[in-house]
């Protein structure tokens, strides 16, 4: 019985969620009083729980025709328009959002929710001993929660700054929790997470939306380029043990780059070529990818969706600042601006602006009206631009490796190969490649906070981040540096006050 209650626990456990958002929620699952909790599958139970709340990253916003967790990544970094003011965008665009605003409840939620899986995870597989069940396999399951609690850690540190610690399962309803620093939920908590996980003898080897050990490393790559870079300033050392795992993940010859970007988006290819960690989705199953509506042209009639949202879309001057002939703006490889109708296919709607086709499900579009297509947390052009900054950084110059890296990268674009470039202008030109090679798939917003440095589409200058205004007229200043804690958190949780400057 005490499992059983641990697990209600879990199920409330977001750190001070409101009772009307308690309320509201309704477990898909539980485990009944007489179930066998000594068996092999209940540990895997365990450990595939803590990938649950990963659809967290794609969830829809509470009382907003078109608003999803995805979308705030994006508006935030003013290289984003939308066609609905529903979707709260507004107070992204002229940067007047506030603690009350759509999207920083769910997020902190939803991340939460995970983090209480993990923990329970964490704490129970060791102690469940069952025929068929090794410790070489508990050791594998325990690796898989460390690092997706690590994963929403590192998103929750990276969103809000200093966040309450939370490593074990709550032991009653108290959940005033203090906030500490960023730093430390990084150094006793994402850190050595992830380093037990590498070291557990978890396989390594292709993900199918489970934690191998070059989704660890992965991970790792990302997290020791953050922590060496602003906020936390870490250290040198650190772009040199994010260079080591990008390496390793890019030399294992697991993954190789698509030929064609479209390959990206048929759902045939989910969990191959250069994908390393996705959020599987099934069109088969209510989890169906959301991204697919939310992003098609609003009430445009090109597809099956009763609703087409166009909630998020590329600005003009976005779209104008990739290089001549880049194959990525072209039509129909990462943005589109017409399509047929769907009740006239010999009629192709027009659009007025280029919307995104990352996540454009063919199928879903013309028949089904239901998304196959996984979303991509990490893929090997990701890493490979994470070696190529983490190694020049480290080394005080772009290495060969680091050169060819990017040269491949620009290649698939039918961009000319770089030369010879100093440190810092080919620090430039990997900052450039990861704003047009992994655009609308809530990257930039991290990238802009983690270098301080926004590329200015219209001067092609490369600004600081405090100061820098947005084609929206808005100007950056050191508030958006992190966001607010929610208020209906801080309201049952006077622990996590003060909120961040300017909130």
């Amino acid at each position: 019985m005490k499992i059983l209650k641990n697990i209600l626990i879990v199920s409330v456990l977001v750190l001070a969620c409101s009772c009307k958002k308690f309320l509201e929620e309704h477990p898909k699952s539980v485990l009944t009083p007489d179930a066998d909790l000594s068996s092999a599958k209940v540990a895997s139970a365990f450990a595939v729980g803590s990938y649950q709340n990963l659809t967290g990253l794609l969830t829809g916003q509470s009382g907003s025709y078109g608003g999803n967790t995805w979308n705030l990544m994006e508006f935030m970094t003013g290289k984003a328009n939308s066609d609905l003011g529903q979707t709260g965008f507004v107070n992204f665009q002229t940067l007047i959002y506030s603690n009350t605003s759509f999207y920083f409840d769910t997020w902190w939620q939803q991340m939460y929710l995970g983090v209480g899986a993990c923990n329970l995870a964490i704490q129970k597989i060791p102690t469940i001993n069952a025929p068929g069940l090794t410790e070489a396999s508990k050791n594998s399951m325990v690796a898989e929660a460390r690092t997706m609690r690590a994963l929403y850690y590192f998103y929750l540190v990276r969103m809000y700054g200093a966040v309450p610690k939370v490593t074990e399962p709550a032991k009653d309803l108290n959940l005033q929790v203090p906030r500490v620093p960023a730093k430390q939920i990084y150094d006793e908590v994402i850190i050595p997470d992830l380093l037990a996980a590498e070291k557990s003898g978890i396989a390594a080897g292709r993900s199918t939306g489970r934690v191998t050990l070059d989704v660890i490393q992965s991970i790792l790559a990302d997290v020791y380029l953050t922590y060496a870079g602003a906020a936390i300033n870490g250290g040198q050392q650190y772009y040199a043990e994010s260079a080591k795992r990008s390496l390793a993940v890019i030399q294992s010859g697991t993954y190789k780059l698509f030929p064609n970007y479209t390959d990206m988006i048929n759902p045939n290819n989910k969990n191959t070529g250069e994908f390393i960690f996705q959020v599987q989705y099934a069109a088969s199953v209510p989890q169906t990818n959301p991204l697919t509506a939310l992003t098609i042209p609003n009430f445009s009639g090109i597809s099956k969706y009763s609703d087409e949202y166009g909630s998020v879309w590329p600005t003009d001057q976005f779209i104008a600042s990739f290089p001549a002939g880049d194959k990525r703006v072209q039509e129909k490889q990462f943005f589109y601006t017409t399509y047929p109708a769907i009740k006239a296919p010999n009629a192709p709607v027009v659009f007025k602006n280029h919307y995104i086709y990352k996540w454009f499900d063919v199928n879903a579009v013309t028949n089904t009206a239901k998304s196959d297509l996984n979303y991509t947390i990490y893929r090997l052009a990701d890493v490979m631009l994470m070696y190529a900054e983490a190694s020049n950084r480290a080394d005080g110059s772009p290495n060969a490796n680091a050169i060819s890296y990017v040269n491949q990268i620009r290649a698939r674009a039918n961009l000319a190969p770089i030369g010879a470039l100093s440190q810092d202008a080919f620090e430039k030109e990997v900052w450039l490649q990861r704003y047009f090679e992994l655009c609308f798939e809530n990257k930039m917003w991290f990238d802009m906070i983690r270098t301080r440095k926004i590329h200015n589409d219209v001067t092609g200058n490369w600004d600081n981040f405090v100061g820098h205004k947005t084609v929206f007229n808005a100007t950056y200043s050191e508030k958006q540096l992190l966001f607010p804690l929610p208020k209906q958190e801080t309201d049952v949780n006077p622990k996590l006050l003060p909120n961040n400057p300017g909130f």
